[in-house]
């Protein structure tokens, strides 16, 4: 889609084509269609989380599933979640795999109150696990704008997988 598409459409037309590119956070697209136009579609959706409030940013990092958590295992994943976490492996992982997943989901929600966020389709199974045991050393602040840059990433791909 062009610039001109993008900006020309309606925000109803807009939103509907757009609001899953941000997981569980129509809101998001809502304020990116009403800031139109913009040269960049992508880079418009992230302006809206970075002018966002601390709370908002907090409530688009806690709309991510666990990784290979609760969501998956119940079938409840966004059809891109389920996408996404199938393209790194996350559905095909060994009992061994599984366990070490949980384990450091669990220590990193206990360390910053929100999920691990990272662009699966930029990794695989082992650079997710590399990552979570690495960014547990990370103060809550580096974590919170680490997981919003992820966030940025996972929207651009979507935004390209809907092209």
């Amino acid at each position: 889609m062009t610039d001109s598409d993008f900006n020309a459409m309606s925000s109803e037309a807009f939103v509907a084509r757009y609001a899953s590119v941000v997981e569980h956070s129509p809101w998001v697209v809502e304020r990116a269609a009403a800031r139109r136009p913009f040269a960049d579609l992508a880079e418009g959706i992230v302006a809206v989380l970075a002018d966002a409030t601390p709370e908002e940013r907090l409530s688009v990092i806690r709309s991510h599933p666990e990784l290979a958590g609760r969501a998956a295992i119940a079938g409840t994943l966004t059809e891109e979640s389920r996408s996404e976490q199938a393209s790194a492996g996350l559905d095909r992982m060994t009992p061994q795999e599984f366990e070490r997943f949980h384990a450091l989901n669990a220590a990193y929600g206990e360390r910053f109150g929100f999920p691990f966020v990272i662009c699966v389709r930029r990794t695989d199974r082992a650079g997710i696990l590399r990552a979570m045991a690495e960014r547990l050393g990370n103060d809550r602040e580096a974590e919170v704008e680490t997981a919003l840059a992820e966030i940025g990433h996972i929207v651009r791909l979507r935004l390209e997988t809907l092209a």
